[in-house]
This record gives C-alpha cells, sequence and structure tokens, in this order.
C-alpha cells in the first residue's frame, strides 16, 4: 500500500484503567518525544473509556481530523475489549477473520489459540496489518487510522514501524523553540505577545506563568524553522519595557 507524506497527527488513548489512575498513561509522553525527533506535530490527544458508544463517538471525530491518527488499546478478545468492533462500525465493514492474522496467532499460540486469542483476527474487512514484534498478534490500519495494543512495550515499536513503513515524514526536527525568562507580572507581557504576533504570524508566542507572581515567567515563541530575527525582537520589546530578561531563571535573582 502506498504511503503518505504528514506533518500532523494525532491520537485516541483507550481503557477504563487509565481514567480510573489504574494505570498512568505512558503513549502521549511516547508520542510527544518521537513524533518530534521525526518533525511530526501532535495535533489532538483524546482519552476515552471502554464503553462502547463512547468510544464510537471519540472515533467518529476522531475521524474528521484530516490526519493519521494512532488509537491505543482495546483490541485484544475480552470483554471489555471493543475497538475491533467500534473500527468495523466507524468504518462501515463486517468483522471478518483475517487471514494472516489467523495465520499468525495459531502460529504463536499453536491449541492455545482457540477459543479466545484467535478472535484477535478478526478485524474490519479490508484492513492492513501491523506487525507485532513483541507477541505476533498483529494491529491494523483502516484508512488513516492505527489500531495497536495498550501495551506500551508493544505499542510503540510499532509506532515507529508505521512512522517507517506507513507515513513518510520530515524525518528530522522541523520546528524551533525560543524562550527567555522574564520577571514581570504576566499582564506586562500581553501587548508585547499581541505586537509580535501581528508582525511575525507565523510564529506561535507563549507565556508560561507561575502560581508565584514573584517568581520568573518563561517568555518566547514557537516556530517551523529558526528565526533569530524574531528572537531580537523579542528582546528588544523587553528592552524597551524595561523588563527584566535573562537566559536561566536562576540569574534574574529574587
Amino acid at each position: 500500500m502506498t504511503t503518505c507524506f504528514i506533518r500532523q497527527c494525532g491520537a485516541v488513548i483507550i481503557g477504563d484503567e487509565i481514567l480510573s489512575g489504574r494505570r498512568d498513561d505512558a503513549h502521549l509522553p511516547f508520542l510527544i518525544q518521537t513524533l518530534a525527533q521525526k518533525g511530526v506535530s501532535l495535533g489532538r490527544v483524546t482519552y476515552v473509556g471502554d464503553d462502547a458508544t463512547e468510544l464510537l463517538q471519540t472515533l467518529q471525530q476522531s475521524r474528521m481530523w484530516q490526519y493519521p491518527v494512532f488509537c491505543f488499546g482495546g483490541i485484544g478478545a475480552t470483554e471489555d475489549d471493543r475497538t475491533r468492533q467500534m473500527a468495523a462500525q466507524l468504518f462501515e465493514q463486517p468483522l471478518c477473520r483475517h487471514p494472516e492474522a489467523e495465520k499468525m496467532i495459531r502460529e504463536r499460540f499453536g491449541d492455545a489459540a482457540e477459543p479466545n486469542r484467535i478472535l484477535m483476527a478478526d478485524l474490519p474487512q479490508g484492513a492492513h496489518l501491523i506487525p507485532n514484534p513483541m507477541s505476533q498478534i498483529p494491529g491494523f490500519q483502516v484508512d488513516q487510522h492505527f489500531f495497536l495494543p495498550g501495551f506500551p512495550q508493544m505499542a510503540h515499536p510499532m509506532v515507529q514501524w508505521c512512522l517507517t513503513h506507513r507515513l513518510t515524514v520530515p524525518g528530522h526536527p522541523t520546528g524551533a523553540t525560543f524562550a527567555l525568562w522574564v520577571r514581570t507580572p504576566e499582564s506586562d507581557l500581553v501587548p508585547i505577545m499581541r505586537e509580535l504576533s501581528r508582525t511575525y504570524p507565523h510564529c506561535r508566542f507563549f507565556s508560561l506563568p507561575h502560581v508565584d507572581p514573584e517568581a520568573p515567567k518563561e517568555l518566547g515563541f514557537r516556530s517551523k524553522v529558526e528565526e533569530p530575527t524574531v528572537q531580537h525582537a523579542l528582546i528588544k520589546a523587553l528592552q524597551q519595557a524595561s523588563i527584566p530578561w535573562s537566559t536561566t531563571p536562576d540569574s534574574l535573582g529574587k
């Protein structure tokens, strides 16, 4: 199958155990780091439990995102694993036994594949398999949705495989972030950020406040490329406003 070039993707992270706090989510930190290294930004992330209605509604929304979506969890064979069934409904395809997936599962488990493990070979018709190097039970792709196990040890190598074999990415970080530390009320930064945003609309300016109003604040911008001109403009604006700034928070003193 053909690959598509991407600069952005989304994620749906599925499971009552994450929403209840019984397990910590390891997928989001992994995606943030991995995608950034490859020049891909993370557009949206949605968490949803195992309820079939809510899961289907969430997948219907993610189908409208206009970029690839990694879905983690719920592709097993237990009663609370409903992702395969909801994916079939989402793409209006019958759930049927995938012969290659069936072969993989039978080769891995032999007679123990019956009666439950083999159910994980029941996929939406036309789905493309995603190899699982750990358990040999594959994930699957339908359209721009990539359905993966909830276990990070399995899912994360599978994400890497998809980024190599199913998607074309820039392959290197394409964005740049520049930030300074300032000591001033955040309200003093509003006119500076507003004016710079008008002058440099391709940059996204941000201010990260602190619960302590007297503590240093991080002020900066994100851009797709290095922007030395914007860096100089930001520093000049701070100087004109007589706002103390530094490259580290400690050097601003108390």
